[in-house]
């Protein structure tokens, strides 16, 4: 890993993209491939996907990474003023208690605010510490003075107004990046600089690879489609996610031998692991027990693929996030050794 990765990581995280408003992010990495000399195209969908010729057409690689992230939306105004959220992906309320958060209407104005319990204060409430955190109890406060659903509505918020949560990227001196949405920016971090060193270092990948950055996989689709029939093998780059009973930690890259949809190509990880045994890379491999990804999606559309998932370890998932940036230079090697190394027979 160098500086540029971690540049990118601060730069991804600093643009809200919830899953379904992801234009803007989208928009500002095809500018910059775009200036370096690739062809950047956007499907239906949203995704970008950009193809990179190699020496062999014929069999071909798909690599993805997801630049969507957990949100929320406009559930409802309520009397008082203050905001209902209907959560975005797979995270718990707990998860986002007393976070500053950004409401973006649809005519592009946003107002700050924070997400609390509506019995936040305990010298008024006494279940204040007790009540459960679901969408009834939880509520957003805007940084403006409404007192009235009518008033909020004068601001030009409505239902289904998308809603992003503050990232507070830091990167410590000892090494560690804290931020939300590491999930899965680290990795769309990773494979931009990638696709910038292959143009400076003039590199000719032994197979074309198309390389997609999608945007729904939080809800369970994005990597499905576009792919090409000469697409042999699907490489995911996602997190590896941190907890009782997991080998995965913060500085090494996470192999995934099996996820919710169960287990990926047992050669091609047998591969990966190799690579890294050959190349001193650290790694794990591990099971995600509650997780899918863009490649399990596409073995559910269909998919004729050999299919793999790696990615940096990340810890506390769907939270406030942290990861070390020895996990991540672990995982930028093996996806640059698997792109450059022979596919398996």
């Amino acid at each position: 890993m160098n500086n540029k990765t971690l540049e990118w990581i601060k730069k991804l995280t600093a643009i809200p993209s919830p899953t379904g408003n992801t234009s803007e992010i989208i928009g500002m990495i095809k500018k910059e491939l775009t200036a370096l000399g690739y062809e950047a195209n956007t499907n239906n969908k949203g995704s970008l996907l950009i193809t990179v010729k190699g020496k062999n057409h014929q069999n071909q690689r798909f690599v993805t990474a997801h630049v969507d992230t957990l949100g929320a939306m406009v559930r409802a105004i309520k009397p008082d003023g203050r905001l209902k959220m209907d959560l975005i992906g797979g995270f718990r309320y707990n998860a986002i208690e007393g976070e500053y958060c950004t409401i973006h209407t649809a005519s592009g104005k946003t107002y700050t605010g924070t997400i609390l319990m509506h019995q936040t204060s305990v010298h008024v409430y006494k279940e204040a510490g007790t009540a459960e955190r679901n969408q009834t109890n939880m509520e957003i406060r805007i940084d403006e003075k409404v007192q009235s659903k009518e008033e909020t509505q004068q601001l030009g918020i409505e239902v289904g107004d998308f809603i992003s949560f503050d990232p507070r990227t830091e990167i410590t001196k000892s090494g560690f990046i804290k931020s939300r949405h590491l999930d899965d920016k680290v990795s769309v971090a990773i494979l931009l600089n990638l696709l910038e060193k292959l143009v400076e270092d003039n590199i000719e990948l032994p197979y074309t690879t198309h390389f997609l950055i999608s945007n729904n996989e939080e809800i369970g689709y994005g990597g499905n489609s576009n792919i090409s029939e000469k697409v042999t093998e699907y490489l995911a780059v996602d997190m590896g996610a941190i907890g009782d009973d997991q080998q995965t930690d913060e500085y090494s890259v996470s192999i995934c031998v099996k996820d919710g949809s169960g287990p990926y190509h047992y050669q091609l990880r047998k591969q990966l692991t190799k690579l890294c045994e050959e190349n001193h890379i650290p790694y794990q491999l591990d099971i995600y027990p509650y997780y899918g990804s863009d490649a399990s999606a596409a073995m559910k559309a269909g998919a004729d693929v050999r299919h793999a998932l790696v990615g940096a370890g990340i810890d506390a998932s769907h939270a406030y996030e942290r990861t070390h940036y020895s996990s991540i230079k672990a995982t930028e090697q093996l996806v640059e050794s698997y792109l450059l190394q022979a596919m398996i027979e």
